[in-house]
């Protein structure tokens, strides 16, 4: 049987201690356990887990298991065990019940005779036999054992009787297993975090464990501000300028005095003035586009323009309003980088 499995040979070193250090590596479940499940990964990067997958041949009782590495842990003190299936192998399952379903459960399981007395030093692959019943159980896994797949058996089936309806039959109980640090690909996983910090991705969404909770995972938002860079256009000088971005997004004040002759608005029904360029916005903190902005001086208002060169413009001005000689005027906003 193409079933490889590691340090269960009873010659050379200790066996036990070789399972307990060289595995300390994985997803841990305790100081010195590992959590059992199945390595993931596919040959073409779309499943999260390939290994161990279980499909079955149409019209019939017998089912493929693929191939796959995983790790079964013991006893904390017993250590993890490596198993490896490099080849194909058929598993087949017993003859429906004459009246009632059952649900057989697929299992890879070590045996291990200096610590069960099975008389077997192996790796296997088995199939826990359900009892029938009006509501069928899903059987208990078997000590040192992780479950692959549940299988609905439902009365009469059988080879001469079409087989295993494997579409409806087949229940996924695959579980991963990483190197410690890594992300857990998980999917239906109820069982808490090992350790403050861990990571996993729960069908796409990236979580973290608090040491009480899994929660959805924030990353820290950059936040960066400045106070310079701003510069002032003819006939004004710069007050002050402030900027805030994150993500993507900036939000601005700046502040600028009138140093040429009085700016006057439209007239009474109309607020049209000359464009008079205010300020330039440094690099790095401009409009992706051209957006408006609101200006202000605390008497009258109006609107501003700001272009991607980081140009601001004064486009619009109350009507009959007076931006006097030394007098400060506001323009603020906000927009995409």
């Amino acid at each position: 049987m193409p079933l490889h499995f590691g340090w269960l040979s009873p010659d050379g070193q200790t066996r036990a201690d070789t399972r307990l250090t060289a595995l300390g590596a994985l997803t841990p479940t305790s100081p010195v356990a590992t959590r059992s499940g199945i390595l993931p990964g596919s040959y073409d990067g779309q499943w999260r887990i390939s290994g161990f997958t279980v499909t079955g041949s149409p019209g019939s009782m017998t089912a493929t298991v693929y191939p796959g590495r995983a790790i079964i842990q013991g006893a904390d003190a017993q250590g993890a065990y490596p198993v490896a299936l490099s080849d194909l192998v058929a598993i087949t399952f017993a003859d429906g019940d004459a009246q009632y379903d059952r649900i057989d459960l697929v299992v890879l399981r070590v045996y291990d005779d200096a610590y069960d007395g099975s008389g077997r030093t192996e790796a296997a692959l088995e199939i826990v036999r359900g009892t029938p019943a009006a509501t069928p159980a899903v059987p208990a896994t078997p000590a040192l054992a992780t479950p692959l797949y549940e299988v609905r058996v439902v009365s009469g089936a059988g080879a001469g009787s079409g087989g295993i309806d494997w579409d409806a039959a087949l229940t996924g109980r695959r579980t991963a297993t990483v190197a410690v640090g890594g992300i857990l690909p998980v999917t239906t996983d109820t069982s808490g975090g090992a350790y403050p910090g861990q990571y996993r991705d729960l069908n796409g969404t990236l979580q973290r464990w608090s040491g009480t909770a899994w929660a959805n995972y924030q990353p820290p938002v950059a936040v960066e501000t400045t106070t310079t860079g701003a510069t002032a256009a003819t006939n004004w000088s710069l007050v002050s300028y402030s900027a805030r971005r994150t993500r993507g997004v900036c939000t601005f004040l700046v502040t600028v005095s009138r140093t040429g002759a009085d700016l006057t608005g439209g007239t009474s029904t109309a607020g049209n003035i000359t464009d008079e360029v205010l300020c330039t916005l440094p690099s790095g903190w401009r409009p992706a586009a051209d957006m408006d902005a609101l200006a202000a001086n605390g008497t009258a208002d109006g609107s501003a323009r700001l272009f991607s060169d980081g140009s601001v413009q004064l486009r619009s001005w109350t009507p009959g309003g007076v931006i006097a000689t030394g007098s400060q005027l506001r323009v603020s906003g906000t927009y995409v980088l």
